[in-house]
């Protein structure tokens, strides 16, 4: 009997003796960090219009910061035709919780439509307002406005992106399609929107902000 007894103790210390031997080599392995989680926020130029999902700019953009050894996901929220003010209305939903950072990418149908920039910027700032409160931080994308409204439309549009990202400490890209805008080759045949090789390019202008951006986001 008093073995039996002896036998159970020395089974039990075994137990507990192993049980806490785990915890302590999970207390010392680190968990494994998750992916910086990213929205590419904006109209067709983001979503990738008329090109296949593998060649919208949130996808390339996201092998390209792989390839640089970044641990990152990119979610494509762009959709074809919004304005600023369409931007606003779906901006928190279409942004999910436990997402780190947005590249914020909006204004191009705003001034091909003449609306003022004062509405445009009012937009943005209530956008960025937004996903500052939620502790999400921004690299915004800036677009210029086409020459034909004009040089006072254009410097009071123009003049949006810059005194935002210097008003809320953003990173900024100063201009979405540069490298592709003057190069037909590099578009659709709509001469506007950029073709698989004009996003490859948008993507390699880009990617310094990018890579910073993110590498400060995984600090």
């Amino acid at each position: 009997m008093r073995l039996k007894e002896s036998g159970a103790r020395g089974l039990k210390l075994f137990a507990s003796s192993l049980a806490v031997l785990i915890a302590l080599l999970f207390s010392v392995i680190p968990a494994a960090a998750a992916p910086v989680s990213l929205v590419g926020f904006g109209d067709s130029l983001m979503a990738g219009y008329q090109l296949p999902p593998e060649d919208a700019f949130p996808a390339r953009m996201e092998k390209a910061l792989r390839d640089k050894g970044l641990d990152v996901t990119i979610a494509n929220a762009g959709v074809s035709g919004d304005t600023t003010a369409a931007g606003l209305a779906r901006i928190a939903w279409s942004v999910p919780d436990g997402t780190k950072g947005v590249i914020l990418e909006l204004g191009a149908n705003d001034a091909l439509r003449g609306i003022p920039p004062e509405e445009t910027r009012k937009n943005l700032t209530a956008m960025i307002e937004a996903l500052k409160a939620r502790g999400i931080d921004i690299l915004l994308v800036g677009m210029l406005a086409p020459p034909n409204m004009g040089g006072d439309y254009g410097a009071r549009f123009n003049a949006i992106y810059p005194d935002l990202a210097k008003t809320y400490g953003l990173t900024l890209y100063p201009f979405f399609l540069d490298g592709v805008v003057e190069n037909a080759a590099l578009k659709l045949q709509d001469g506007m929107h950029p073709n698989a090789e004009g996003v490859a390019t948008m993507v390699d202008r880009m990617l310094p902000a990018a890579e910073a951006f993110v590498r400060k986001l995984a600090e």
